[in-house]
């Protein structure tokens, strides 16, 4: 279980090896990969800055992990966020899960991408070709997708050990 907020890009494959290296108790690996989106003519995207807040935002991020592992049967996770100036193509956001079955593995990877894109306390503003752009508003969609992580699903059951 690992979190980190950094400015440096990540390497995909060598998160994948550390996690699982040496490991037989792990069935099924789930990644997703958030990159920068770019676009085309004057409104593409050239940029993107990314804010947070040193200390307070690893924790809401161990503290979205931490539920994950208590929802899921997970063997491993990992979440690495980038933070700083990224352009279009860029890596941002890496979430790792692991666990002997692929049901958990999927839905905890869900679940962290829901919690990250609404409550991680990061800040992203674009720069548009035209020289416009601005502090990027949370999108209604994001909302709803969370929502499914709350209330009756906040106790979902913890999958089975077959599938």
């Amino acid at each position: 279980m690992a979190v980190r907020v950094q400015m440096e890009d990540f390497d995909i494959g060598a998160e994948l090896k550390r996690i699982s290296d040496g490991r037989t108790d792990i069935g099924a690996i789930v990644t997703f990969t958030g990159t920068v989106r770019g676009g085309e003519g004057e409104t593409a995207i050239t940029q993107m800055t990314l804010e947070h807040y040193p200390g307070m935002t690893e924790a809401e991020l161990e503290r979205i992990e931490t539920e994950a592992q208590r929802r899921w049967p997970l063997q491993a996770s990992l979440v690495i966020h980038r933070h700083g100036t990224l352009r279009p193509g860029d890596n941002i956001v890496l979430v790792v899960t692991a666990s002997r079955h692929r049901q958990a593995a999927f839905e905890a990877a869900e679940f962290l991408m829901d919690f990250l894109k609404t409550q991680a306390p990061f800040w992203k503003k674009e720069t548009r070709a035209d020289g416009s752009g601005g502090w990027v508003d949370a999108r209604e969609c994001d909302d709803t997708a969370l929502t499914r992580w709350q209330g009756a699903a906040a106790t979902s059951p913890r999958v089975k050990a077959a599938e």
